[in-house]
């Protein structure tokens, strides 16, 4: 079977289908939990092309795809910038990559390892912010038992 020429995806790396199965984006939406719109948004800017397209023109994804929109999809609440996602999204790809000499690879390590501490400080913030509003829940919660209308 044929497959369509791989597209570039951020960072220039070519994305080959893994096992030469194709995906339309209804499929990876429901696969991600992003919707039509998000997921054609992505591509616009950059972040997750799809492998291919169809003779109709349809977009086609690859499970590679789909683990890279995850990444995607994951970084977004932590608040990173488009390029953040970008440069992430390059490291990835270049670690993946056969071509990608033991230099690079160490240097791409330490740049992954600063995004890596990133993601836990934030996670941190994120911790921090759900304390605090489980905290203020539990005081709604007392003070609703307090003056609940006898009866």
């Amino acid at each position: 079977m044929d497959h369509p020429p791989p597209a570039r995806h951020a960072g220039g790396a070519r994305r080959h289908p893994t096992d030469g199965r194709h995906m339309q984006i209804g499929e990876v939406a429901d696969r991600t939990g992003l919707s039509l719109r998000t997921i054609r948004h992505y591509e616009e800017v950059g972040l997750a092309l799809p492998t291919a397209r169809s003779q109709g023109g349809f977009r086609l994804y690859t499970d590679d795809d789909v683990t890279r929109l995850l990444v995607v999809k994951r970084m977004k609440p932590l608040d990173f910038a488009l390029e953040e996602m970008r440069d992430l999204l390059d490291i990835l790809d270049q670690l993946q990559s056969p071509d990608t000499d033991e230099a690079a690879r160490t240097d791409l390590g330490k740049r992954l390892a600063v995004y890596r501490s990133l993601v836990e400080e934030r996670c941190e913030k994120i911790r921090a912010r759900l304390a605090d509003a489980e905290q203020f829940s539990a005081e709604l919660a007392t003070a609703l038992r307090k003056h609940r209308p006898a009866g």
